[in-house]
């Protein structure tokens, strides 16, 4: 090429070169509204980190602090600018050395400084849009005539950055315009979850919303309900407030007492007032606090001013997290402050690269020789650079962390992530569009953006600690937090203790926590402090926090916190009333008193009826034996035993055969007996009466006649027991009203027999009638001759049974309202039956067998002809019939 040619060749480019950078300062002006004067400031080309690569990404870091006033940048910084962007590199290092990932496809890199300034980022961002800006060359000529030769732009695929959330939301409606996905690191902002502005904006760090929430339910795990908020002026603090009130509100249950913003420039005393006026409701002592470090310190020492140590209880989001500098000669104060912090973890192929680099292995990174000098104190040799007094001069033999301090940057691990996250979707962005094609095909060159974001929405991995790298439908990574509380007492060594994590859900170990003084109980921080076991809560209307406590009474329970309910009629409610349990179950039981007693009787009245019965087997011929009757006696011993005998089964546990025995017995043993008396005294009395009228005697007199007569008088019974099995066959009931007191405490369920008081009086009433029939009989023939000697110990025995049972009435229905009904009942019933039948047995039997056992020499038959004039027609007849009715007088031979 001639001279004159390379020289219209370089106005040419030149030319071009200052064309293209008006059109771009307009679209700046355009995007941001400022001067563009800044721009022209810099030079036609940004200072960049260019790394060659078949796909390009872009990369925005805060290698340089903010400048003074008309200085874009300032000081190079260390940890958030150099370890971030040198986490880029590695993490391409590790991308294109991988044969898995994006195979025989190399990822290159556009790397530039964002000075942490939101204009200055907007301004070097569009280099990353140089490639898609269409520009019109046709009145473009060299000098001489013609067309020039325009090198073609890079082109980005996607950018990694940036880091300050105002650095994103600015550069995101650039690269939006353009479709050009960026994956954030650091921002975490809410208002960068809005898809409708910042579609193209995904991140790898959760939003402070989340940062919102994890702190909501550390409030909640603590039983807090009434808190105040402070919060720094700015995008950080009031949006972080404001999601913290929003999430209150919508899960409910959290009241804000106080809500306190810090403006920028504090004046004398503000941090007083603040104090003052979270004291204004001093039950709020939670204080969640979105602040700056500065902010969080003064705060400290405003309240320990105030003489308020321990009292406060602080809730410290990311900004606190674990740094000592904010709390710096106020621990006594911050002592038991909650604070959060996103989750990270450090990465050691990271920490082997960096501690690895030097100035001869790093010369890609163009910032690294400046870094070098800061990390190092020493001042390098270059051209043009005057050698500062009073400054050592670099060796190159230094070594990052052998000859400077050196801890791995905490959003190293997020960077990394972030160009993985890129990687993956790329990857299967190639396996789709490019199936088994080695390297970029046609479909990818270029990569059309909306289509990458699509596959970055979908990436699921594990990032470099391990955790899932995933994005939801706004971009948002899930939120990962770390939880810790700052302790001072009981623990060797003072300082931020890790007690739990928040991913989506929270784990807090609150055995772990400790408060002030060493204290391990959580303090509170309420309006109203909890209602008691078995309260519910009246709240104070428009405070929706504050209420007062009412106890549910009775038998109701805590249905839920507002509210009581009556427990199921077979339940009674638990001591603490937060619910109900089953009422327990009673029966009458062998060991109680109640049935001691009567068990007892019947015991003493089964021996005694078998001693007469068997008494009366062994000496069934005996004059004395003949004399009683001896049909109707058999009939009457045995009613009499089962008299006896029904007490076991009224004491029995019931059951469907126990309760069909207590229907068929109860009456029957009562029946059998007083059908045999009645019989008895209702022949004497015919007998006499017809003595009077007649020499004839009445009929139906014989003891065939008697014990027909006697069984027809039981079947009435027996017939009316199986009407009723019929019409109600017998089971089992449980009589929860019964024993219900006002306590619930003593509330008992009673299984029972499906017998109330009245089919239990209908029972007996038969026998009542043949009781009082016999009675009367009875009184009739109080008159008979001592010939009949039978005659008065049955009616003797009516009335004392009438006695007995006229007593059993009142107490039988006088307990239906004790809570020992059924004992009361039972066992009065019991010992009245066991009266009665003892009574029978003794005025009836225990003489006869008395005098056959211990006075045999009387159980002799002797004649006695009478002499009773009044009485000769009967005795004549009696007589007549002493062997066919075997009821002889019998009179003792004395003689003997």
């Amino acid at each position: 090429m001639t001279s004159e040619a390379r020289s219209s060749h370089q106005c040419c480019r030149v030319r071009t070169s200052s064309r293209y950078r008006i059109w771009s300062g307009l679209l700046w002006v355009l995007l941001a509204g400022i001067s563009p004067g800044s721009w022209a400031q810099q030079g036609a080309q940004p200072q960049s980190i260019k790394i060659e690569g078949d796909i390009k990404l872009g990369g925005l870091f805060p290698v340089h602090s903010r400048g003074p006033a008309g200085v874009p940048c300032g000081d190079i910084k260390r940890e958030k600018g150099i370890h971030r962007l040198e986490a880029m590199l590695y993490a391409l290092d590790q991308i294109n050395s991988d044969p898995d990932l994006l195979p025989n496809i190399t990822l290159g890199a556009r790397i530039l400084d964002t000075c942490s300034r939101d204009t200055y980022a907007l301004e070097q961002s569009l280099t990353f849009v140089q490639a898609l800006i269409q520009k019109d060359n046709s009145d473009v000529r060299c000098s001489n005539g013609e067309p020039p030769i325009i090198p073609k732009p890079e082109r980005v695929v996607g950018v990694i950055g940036a880091s300050g959330s105002s650095v994103s939301i600015m550069v995101a409606n650039v690269l939006r315009l353009f479709a050009i996905p960026q994956i954030s690191y650091a921002s975490t902002a809410p208002e960068l979850s809005d898809n409708s502005r910042y579609e193209f904006f995904s991140r790898v760090v959760p939003p402070d919303s989340y940062q919102a929430q994890a702190m909501v339910d550390i409030v909640k795990a603590m039983g807090w309900n009434y808190v105040s908020t402070i919060a720094s002026e700015g995008n950080y603090g009031e949006s972080g407030v404001d999601a913290f009130q929003q999430i209150s509100r919508e899960t409910g249950g959290l009241c804000i007492a106080q809500s306190i913003k810090i403006p920028r420039e504090p004046r004398p005393g503000e941090f007083e007032k603040v104090i003052k006026r979270l004291m204004e409701t001093s039950n709020a002592r939670g204080v969640i606090i979105f602040a700056n470090e500065d902010d969080i310190k003064r705060v400290l020492q405003a309240a320990k001013k105030a003489n308020l140590t321990g009292h406060f209880l602080f809730v410290g989001s990311d900004s606190w997290g674990a740094k000592s500098s904010p709390i710096q000669d106020q621990e006594e104060v911050a002592e038991g402050a909650v604070t959060i912090l996103p989750k990270r973890a450090s990465i050691d192929g990271f920490d082997q690269y960096f501690t690895s680099r030097s100035l001869e292995n790093n010369r890609r990174n163009i910032w690294f020789a400046e870094f070098w000098e800061d990390d190092f104190k020493c001042k390098l040799t270059r051209p043009g650079i005057k050698y500062e007094l009073g400054r050592r001069k670099c060796t190159s033999e230094e070594r990052i962390s052998r000859d400077s301090q050196y801890e791995q940057e905490g959003k190293v691990q997020f960077v990394i992530d972030a160009v993985y996250a890129m990687a993956h979707a790329l990857h299967s962005m190639h396996l789709d569009l490019c199936p088994g094609y080695m390297g970029v095909c046609e479909k990818m060159d270029p990569v059309e953006g909306r289509m990458l974001l699509q596959y970055i929405r979908s990436v699921n991995f594990n990032g470099s600690a391990g955790t899932g790298v995933m994005f939801n439908e706004n971009g948002d990574a899930p939120g990962r937090y770390d939880i810790f509380q700052y302790q001072l007492s009981n623990v060797s060594n003072p300082g931020y203790k890790d007690i739990g994590q928040w991913t989506n859900h929270l784990r807090l170990n609150t055995e772990e926590m400790q408060w002030s003084g060493g204290d391990r109980k959580i303090p509170e921080s309420v309006c109203s402090f909890p209602c008691e076991t078995g309260e519910k809560k009246k709240m104070v209307k428009g405070v929706p926090c504050c209420w007062h406590c009412e106890l549910c009474d009775g038998y109701q329970y805590l249905l839920d916190e507002f509210s009581c309910d009556m427990c199921p009629f077979d339940m009674r409610p638990l001591v603490n009333r937060t619910g109900c349990r089953p009422t327990p179950i009673v029966k009458l039981e062998w060991s109680s008193p109640w049935a001691i007693i009567p068990v007892f009787l019947a015991i003493l009245g089964i021996l005694a009826t078998s001693s007469v019965i068997i008494t009366f087997i062994r000496f069934n011929d005996t004059p004395i034996v003949r004399a009683s009757g001896r049909e109707l006696s058999y009939v009457l011993l045995t009613g009499i035993f089962l008299i006896y005998l029904i007490t076991f089964l009224m004491i029995a546990e019931p059951s469907i055969a126990v309760c069909a025995f207590r229907r068929l017995l109860l009456g029957l043993g009562m029946c059998i007996s007083y059908s045999a008396m009645l019989t008895k005294t209702n022949r004497i009395y015919r007998i006499f009466e017809q003595g009077k009228k007649s020499v004839t005697p009445p009929k139906f007199i014989s003891p065939t006649s008697q014990l027909i007569i006697t069984f027809i008088l039981i079947s009435v019974q027996l017939l009316g027991v199986f009407i009723w099995f019929g019409v109600m066959p017998p089971h089992t009931i449980i009589d929860y009203e019964e024993q219900k007191p006002p306590n619930p405490e003593f509330a008992r369920g009673v299984l029972k027999c499906d017998m109330s008081d009245l089919s239990l009086i209908l029972c007996l009433s038969y026998s009542i009638v043949l009781m009082i029939t016999c009675t009367v009989y009875a009184i009739k023939s109080r008159g008979v001759p001592e010939t009949f000697n039978e005659a008065k110990p049955i009616g003797f025995t009516m009335y004392t049974t009438c006695i007995v049972w006229l007593a059993f009435v009142p107490i039988f229905f006088g307990t239906a309202q004790s809570t020992e009904k059924m004992f009361i009942q039972t066992t009065t019933l019991t010992v009245s039956m066991s009266l009665s039948a003892t009574v029978s047995l003794g005025m009836l039997y225990i003489p006869k067998v008395y005098v056959i056992i211990f006075h045999p020499e009387q159980n002799v038959q002797k004649r006695k002809r009478s002499v009773k004039t009044t009485v000769q027609p009967a005795t004549v007849s009696q007589k007549s019939n002493d062997k066919q009715n075997g009821e002889s007088k019998i009179v003792p031979d004395r003689s003997q």
